[in-house]
């Protein structure tokens, strides 16, 4: 089973953005917010995923303008803070830019029912290998082996012969690179060495992880998506990975895919979640996927995180089922992808994957 296609232009990528029919059973929670008539109440409490930060600031407004007797609140404290948060009991749902792993749906059941948690894809966003080099207004190019390498330590300045070779016509200074990465456990991390592995595999032989490896030393760290393009954006020479709509006036790097080198979009990071695989094995509705990197189609773009929220296919009490399904639906709706995709620049869940999402979720149910 594959994600439906996604348009490779803006303009298809907008005009997939179709409205959903309300999906509900007898309560009016599975109403997207533009529709509801605004009766829920209570607080959906949820953490994780920092990637997802503007978003969910889009979501929660536009949520609030339809439930105002609803308040969600949300902590961005990175993907692997989020989804333990979320099994322990301290939020109702998480963000998460990995999915749960198999060990984590077996104790999800314990809070979730039988049936555990389950995974809803609801961002698509390219990661941005973000760079911090005043001197070069080009975006510098690098395949994937050269991005692996300096990302490893083996290449340790900006004008090294395997960038330089890749940039003619570009001065690239003798300035030293300094490697910042993500200190919290991170499913952007996760996203990005899994790329680094996928497309490099004899330079990056680590498995995709959310925590950095820590044989490589001599490296800066922060915690969460703001910290790292802090850090960079203080730090000259420095380069990061990090969700594209957070990486402000950084430079950033033209992968090599196929024969052309590709910057960073929605539309052809959309193209690469769109071949992405369903992995299966574990909650019925549950929508985690496995993402190709090793594409050679230039109209695709690999370093890209698909993002999550996870929820219980069961709670524990009918009202907290209520606002999450409430605002899981208006999040996938088309409503809810346009609030994203004008907020952080995200492409939008096709309407195929938009429809099975809302399914899914009008199937949370209460004990």
């Amino acid at each position: 089973m594959k994600i439906s296609r996604v348009g490779a232009t803006v303009a298809a990528a907008t005009a997939l953005v179709l409205g959903l029919s309300a999906c509900s059973n007898s309560s009016q929670s599975g109403a997207t917010a533009s529709k509801s008539s605004g009766t829920l109440t209570g607080t959906l409490s949820g953490g994780g995923s920092s990637a997802q930060e503007s978003a969910m600031t889009a979501w929660t407004d536009g949520f609030k303008g339809a439930q105002p007797g609803v308040a969600v609140q949300y902590n961005p404290v990175g993907s692997g803070a989020g989804r333990t948060g979320f099994l322990n009991g301290q939020y109702m749902f998480a963000g998460s830019d990995a999915a749960l792993k198999a060990d984590e749906w077996e104790k999800s059941k314990s809070i979730c029912g039988t049936d555990g948690a389950i995974n809803i894809p609801v961002y698509i966003s390219p990661i941005a290998v973000a760079y911090n080099l005043p001197s070069v207004k080009e975006n510098i190019k690098m395949d994937a082996d050269t991005i692996a390498k300096v990302f490893a330590g083996k290449i340790t300045t900006w004008n090294d012969p395997a960038i330089a070779d890749q940039n003619s016509g570009v001065t690239l200074p003798s300035t030293k690179i300094t490697v910042v990465h993500r200190a919290d456990d991170s499913g952007t991390t996760q996203n990005f060495t899994d790329y680094l592995n996928q497309a490099a595999p004899s330079t990056w032989s680590d498995k995709a992880a959310q925590t950095w490896p820590a044989k490589y030393t001599g490296q800066e760290s922060a915690q969460q998506t703001t910290g790292v393009v802090s850090l960079t954006q203080s730090t000259e020479g420095a380069i990061t990975y990090a969700d594209a709509s957070a990486v402000g006036s950084l430079g950033t790097v033209a992968v090599k895919v196929g024969d052309n080198y590709v910057k960073y979009s929605p539309e052809a990071s959309a193209k690469t979640v769109a071949a992405a695989k369903k992995v299966g094995g574990e909650a019925p509705g549950d929508m985690a996927v496995k993402i190709d990197r090793t594409s050679k189609d230039s109209s695709t773009y690999p370093v890209v995180l698909l993002s999550y929220q996870v929820f219980c296919t069961t709670y524990k009490d009918k009202a907290t089922a209520d606002v999450a399904k409430a605002f899981g639906t208006y999040v996938v709706s088309a409503d809810g992808q346009k609030a994203a995709h004008d907020a952080a620049g995200s492409a939008p869940l096709d309407p195929a994957t938009q429809k099975e999402a809302a399914a899914a979720i009008a199937a949370i149910k209460s004990a």
